[in-house]
């Protein structure tokens, strides 16, 4: 019977004869239930799983408070929790559970000034950042218009617009003064830079339209020379000068424009070339002839006979200019050589008038003789000092006389 009395029964509660089962309180007991198609083990095992139940909520909802759940929404789950408590039909120490509920009502206050603290931090950020994309979209504003680039000024403001969209979907919401003032600075700030794009581009198109006119006009000029053939190049080249100067038309405007230029001038100067193709083979003989020339010339590199060679020169000049054209490959070919023959015998000519320039033969006679007197007053010293054996005075004679005989035979 003792051992029936004690299946029947367990800290926290017990069963009757009749399968109704009490809680024990600090106070007294109360009925929470009846098992009657089950014995007492089954009946008190059935009431303590309502109170790990219970228990678990009460662990979950402190689990949450650790993480920093909504103070509001703790305080609504631990008055929600308290009744359910009060009224469990559960065996196990309920009494311990409303302690526990006690402490995170107590935590509840905690956690609201300190949420209130964090909320009002991530507003103050939320403004800030909020303003920082003002600003930015406010210097865009403020920047020169006729120096932006509006491909990166449209990106940057378009990023704009989506960082104040990204803030204000996930971001803590602003007071409305505030906000609504950030917003009418943002929105003021894109009004103007639309207004300077779209007068930019306006411009451009204007811009655009007129060189458009000016480009087409030249291109009709251009393809107007191609029956002048060669006789056009003057022209063309000054259509070009034009054509530079006649500003952007827009790239596909501008692509189609210059390809009709260009085919004009490809005409003219494939006509150009034609006519010095012929001209070429018209000149083929005179280069044959000149390169002789250049022959009989090119000796005169190595003559000194200043007299002889001016008067070869002179006659292949002569026959040189006679003989007219060459190809124009050549041309420059043929002429440094002759220029060089030339220099050669211009040089002689320079010599020969050194030489014998009045001025300077004058100078050079009056120094010859001055120097003549320097060394015939040296000879006499140098001969005074050897016959003294003065070996310092010898040495210096010695020096001195070799150096004004090296001054005379340097203007001799």
């Amino acid at each position: 019977m003792r051992q029936l009395a004690e299946d029947n029964q367990s800290q926290w509660g017990r069963v009757d004869e009749t399968g109704t089962v009490y809680v024990r309180t600090a106070d007294a007991e109360r009925v929470v239930g009846a098992f009657p198609d089950g014995s007492p083990q089954e009946a008190l095992a059935y009431f303590e799983r309502k109170f790990t139940e219970l228990e678990g909520q009460v662990r979950l909802l402190e689990q949450r408070v650790r993480r920093g759940a909504s103070a509001s929404d703790v305080a609504k789950t631990v008055e929600t929790l308290r009744r359910a408590v009060s009224e469990a039909n559960a065996v196990g120490d309920l009494a311990s559970l409303e302690a526990r509920l006690d402490t995170l009502k107590g935590a509840v206050g905690e956690l609201t000034a300190q949420q209130a603290e964090e909320s009002k931090a991530a507003l103050q950020q939320a403004i800030a950042e909020r303003t920082a994309v003002v600003e930015e979209a406010e210097a865009l504003a403020a920047a020169d218009p006729a120096k932006a680039q509006w491909k990166q000024v449209s990106a940057a403001l378009d990023a704009l617009f989506a960082r104040w969209q990204e803030q204000q979907q996930n971001g803590p919401r602003l007071p409305k003064a505030e906000r609504d003032e950030l917003w009418k600075r943002f929105r003021a700030a894109r009004l103007t830079i639309e207004t300077h794009r779209r007068a930019f581009f306006a411009e451009l198109d204007a811009a655009h339209k007129d060189a458009r006119g000016r480009k087409q006009e030249l291109a009709e000029k251009a393809e107007a020379l191609v029956p002048q053939g060669a006789d056009g190049i003057p022209a063309y080249r000054a259509l070009l000068d034009d054509w530079k100067r006649a500003g952007r038309a827009g790239k596909k405007v501008d692509d189609a424009l210059w390809a009709r230029f260009k085919a004009a001038g490809d005409a003219i100067y494939a006509a150009k070339a034609e006519l010095d193709a012929k001209d070429d083979e018209e000149f083929r003989g005179n280069l044959e002839q000149k390169l002789e020339l250049l022959n009989e010339a090119e000796p005169l590199l190595k003559e000194t006979d200043r007299d002889v060679a001016r008067e070869k020169l002179l006659a292949i000049q002569r026959r040189w200019d006679e003989i007219g054209k060459v190809p124009r490959d050549q041309v420059r070919v043929v002429e440094d050589r002759l220029r060089k023959v030339e220099a050669a015998v211009r040089k002689l000519d320079e010599e020969h008038w050194q030489k014998n320039n009045p001025e300077r033969k004058a100078r050079a006679e009056g120094l010859a003789g001055q120097l003549q007197d320097a060394i015939e007053k040296l000879e006499k010293e140098l001969a005074d000092a050897k016959t003294a054996g003065d070996a310092k005075r010898i040495a210096e004679a010695e020096e001195a006389l070799a150096a004004r005989k090296l001054w005379l035979g340097a203007i001799g």
